[in-house]
């Protein structure tokens, strides 16, 4: 085991990050400009909302989602198919030695976002958390 490597650490390391954030901005750019010659992303608005990549670099997974939420299944599905036309872009715009292959999930971010702003909204949860603490630090 070489010096350099820790394989015990748990998240993603900064390499992974900062690839995945520059695959992030360059599909979301990609995607804006309509570069792609699918009809059926041509007047979608998609949201790229995360890019994580393998620790080789060689699978970049990408959670889209279309505005609005509509269509998920077929516009990941169009991007699957169109998956060599972006990383012929993608390949202009990230100066890498490989460009990853690309995985297309959905963005569930929101809907988590969604489910905790109603946890916090629900009243049993605000009396806890406007209630005085009582423990003793003695």
């Amino acid at each position: 085991m070489s010096k350099g490597q820790n394989h015990t650490s748990k998240g993603p390391s900064q390499r992974q990050l900062r690839v995945g954030e520059l695959i992030r901005r360059a599909l979301a750019e990609i995607i804006a400009r309509g570069d792609l010659h699918d009809p059926e992303l041509a007047h979608v608005p998609i949201t790229v909302g995360e890019v994580r990549i393998t620790p080789d670099l060689s699978t970049a997974t990408v959670f889209v989602l279309p505005l609005g939420g509509q269509n998920t299944k077929e516009v990941i599905a169009a991007l699957a198919r169109n998956q060599g036309e972006l990383r012929h872009h993608l390949s202009k715009l990230v100066i890498m030695k490989f460009v990853p292959t690309l995985r297309f999930l959905p963005d569930t971010t929101f809907d988590q976002m969604d489910a905790t702003r109603r946890l916090l909204d629900d009243e049993r949860v605000r009396r806890d958390v406007a209630a005085p603490d009582t423990t003793d630090d003695k």
